[in-house]
C-alpha cells in the first residue's frame, strides 16, 4: 500500500522545502548533491549529500506525534479573543493535538461564572469527540479561569497545564488603577478580580492537580506600566514573580511582552516542548 504523504503535513514540509529549492537553484543543487558537507551533529563529522538530506529530514520530523486522543483547550486572556491564539492552535494541530480554541466574552462577567460557562461545555464536547486526555493552553486571564473550574471540579483526565503570562499571584497594575471607571469599563468584573491583595481571586485560588508550566515574559511595551507601577522585571502587565504558582512542574522566563507572548515563535515551541516532555528545555 501506497504511504500517502498529503495526508501528512507534517511529513511533507521538509521534502517540499527540498524542491522548491531544486527548482530555484539547479546548479547549485547539482553542486550540493555531488559534495560532502559538515554535520551539525556531534560524532557524524562529513557527510555524503545523500546520507545528510537523509538525517536533516528524520530529524525535523516531530516522530512522537501527539495521538488523535489528546485534545488540548486553548483559552485566550482578558480583552482579546480566539484569534490571538490561532498561531498556538496551528502548531498544535501540525504536532498531532485535536484542538478546542475557545471564544469567550472576558470583559462581561465573573472569574467563576465564565470558568463555569466556557470549560463546562468545552470539557463535554472534547469527551464525547474521543478524548482520553486533555490539556489546557492559557494565555493570562484564561490560566486564572483554569485554577477556578479545576478547584471546583477536579477533572481525573487532564493532562499538561501551560499558562502564558499568568497573574497568579495577581497585577499591581489592578491595585493602582482598578477602582478608576475607565479601567472597570475596559476590563469587566474579571479584570477587576485580579489584585495582589490576600483577598484577590488569583490569591484565593489553590494549584490544580496537574504538571503546569508556566512561561513569563520579561519585555514591555508599556514603559509607564513597568517603570511606575510593577516592580521588579516584567512583561508590561504581570510581574516575572506573580506568575509563579506553589507547586508549578517548571517555570521558564522568555525576552517577549504580555500582549504577544502567545504568538512568540520560541514561546510556541517550548508550549509543544512542555505538553509532550512535562519541562520546558532551559
Amino acid at each position: 500500500m501506497l504511504f500517502n504523504l498529503t495526508k501528512k503535513p507534517w511529513l511533507l514540509s521538509p521534502f517540499q522545502g527540498l524542491g522548491n529549492f531544486v527548482k530555484r537553484q539547479p546548479r547549485a543543487s547539482l553542486r550540493f548533491a555531488l559534495g560532502y558537507h559538515r554535520s551539525p551533529w556531534p560524532g557524524f563529522g562529513r557527510l555524503p549529500a545523500t546520507l545528510f538530506c537523509a538525517l536533516t529530514a528524520l530529524l525535523s520530523l516531530p516522530i512522537l506525534a501527539a495521538p488523535m486522543n489528546e485534545h488540548v483547550i486553548l483559552l485566550h486572556g482578558l480583552c482579546r479573543s480566539s484569534a490571538s491564539m490561532r498561531p498556538m492552535e496551528k502548531a498544535l494541530i501540525q504536532a498531532g493535538y485535536r484542538v478546542w480554541n475557545l471564544d469567550y466574552p472576558s470583559r462581561t462577567n465573573t472569574i467563576a461564572n465564565l470558568s463555569e460557562a466556557v470549560l463546562t461545555p468545552a470539557l463535554r464536547d472534547a469527551r464525547n469527540a474521543g478524548a482520553t486526555h486533555i490539556h489546557f493552553v492559557s494565555h493570562s486571564l484564561g490560566g486564572i479561569l483554569i485554577r477556578d473550574y479545576l478547584g471546583r471540579h477536579p477533572q481525573p483526565d487532564v493532562g499538561r497545564i501551560v499558562m502564558l503570562g499568568p497573574p497568579n499571584q495577581g497585577s499591581e497594575i489592578v491595585d493602582h488603577l482598578g477602582s478608576w471607571w475607565l479601567f472597570r469599563k475596559i476590563n469587566g468584573p474579571a479584570g477587576s478580580e485580579l489584585g495582589t491583595l490576600a483577598d484577590s481571586t488569583p490569591r484565593q485560588l489553590g494549584t490544580p492537580d496537574a504538571e503546569i508550566g508556566i512561561i513569563a515574559g520579561n519585555r514591555s511595551i508599556n514603559w509607564i506600566n513597568s517603570f511606575l507601577l510593577i516592580p521588579g522585571s516584567d512583561d508590561g502587565k504581570v510581574s516575572v514573580a506573580r506568575t509563579k504558582l506553589e507547586g508549578m512542574a517548571d517555570h521558564l522566563v522568555l525576552p517577549t511582552s504580555h500582549p504577544f507572548m502567545m504568538k512568540n515563535k520560541t514561546v510556541i515551541q517550548q508550549t509543544l516542548q512542555f505538553l509532550r516532555e512535562g519541562r520546558f528545555q532551559h
